[in-house]
């Protein structure tokens, strides 16, 4: 994992961003947060899991779905299947060592 600080590559309204094996972050502060740094090495191992790209085609995909759902970006982008998986376990700084393969799967709402 490459951390690099840059605002024009982060998207407006966001902290950072993990395209592998990169993350992305606006402020440099960031890079010393632990919570932080593991939110966005979850996504890295998501990424890798599902081979990259179609990690990206899924997520935007689930995006535009929770958009549909629930017509607000902030609520879509939380729902997101990868998002509550990393949300949910940011602050548990050993969960990468213990979680098993595909583990975001757990975390889709169907409803």
């Amino acid at each position: 994992m490459f951390l690099i600080v840059t605002k024009y590559l982060v998207p407006k309204g966001y902290r950072g961003i993990a395209l592998f094996p990169f993350v992305f972050v606006k402020y440099s502060m960031d890079k010393e947060n632990a919570v932080f740094v593991n939110h966005e090495r979850i996504h890295l191992r998501q990424q890798l899991e599902l081979l990259i790209i179609p990690f990206f085609i899924l997520y935007f995909l689930e995006f535009l779905l929770r958009l549909i759902q629930y017509r607000n970006r902030d609520l879509a982008y939380r729902n997101v299947s990868f998002e509550r998986e990393a949300y949910a376990n940011e602050k548990d700084l050993y969960y990468l060592k213990q979680r098993s393969f595909w583990l975001f799967l757990k975390y889709i709402n169907i409803y």
